[in-house]
């Protein structure tokens, strides 16, 4: 049994959930997200929360579904509430970034600057060398940050490229093992 999926949701207030044709859609006050639902989870749309439920607790398939949409409804409804943000650290010599508008420009060691455009619903900052993604989907914010770190990847030895600001990049030595002979 999932000890997710028995867990209620409760809506806060100023958010409002239905469902409508086989889609639950959750408005809040930054927006509003619409997710499919699949036809192995019960989702029932009460007062103040929402409750997941499945039908046979033996088919192994439903029962993962069961936890997985209670977690997606969950998000969606912080999501609109609060909203997810994601930051990035650019370490490196001469590595810049900048923002003018939806689009960012990455000065990373490369000979040309890489233009990476911001989705519509993702909304981006750039604070020195710290980059703030930020949206009301989880989902597509933690992939744009993906896409963005993907750039460059911070690499072993000196640590330089882009990072989540609390990722730890194990460090390598380098070549003065050899010297000492």
């Amino acid at each position: 049994m999932s000890r997710l999926g028995k867990l209620p949701i409760i809506l806060a207030d100023g958010v409002q959930a239905k469902i409508e044709n086989n889609f639950i859609i959750v408005k809040g006050p930054k927006g509003e997200l619409r997710q499919e639902l699949s036809g192995l989870v019960k989702v029932e749309v009460l007062e103040r929360e929402i409750k997941t439920s499945i039908k046979n607790k033996k088919v192994k398939k439903e029962r993962a579904f069961w936890g997985l949409y209670r977690s997606l409804i969950n998000n969606m409804v912080k999501g609109v509430n609060e909203g997810f943000e994601k930051k990035l650290e650019v370490n490196g010599v001469g590595y810049r970034i900048a923002l003018a508008g939806k689009k960012l420009t990455l000065n990373v060691g490369y000979s040309h600057p890489v233009d990476f455009e911001l989705p519509e619903s993702i909304s981006g900052a750039v604070e020195e060398n710290v980059i703030t993604i930020s949206g009301i989907d989880k989902q597509l914010v933690g992939e744009v940050a993906a896409n963005i770190r993907k750039i460059r990847k911070p690499e072993p030895y000196k640590g330089k490229g882009i990072k989540y600001i609390d990722e730890v990049i194990r460090r390598k030595e380098g070549k003065t093992a050899g010297k000492g002979e």
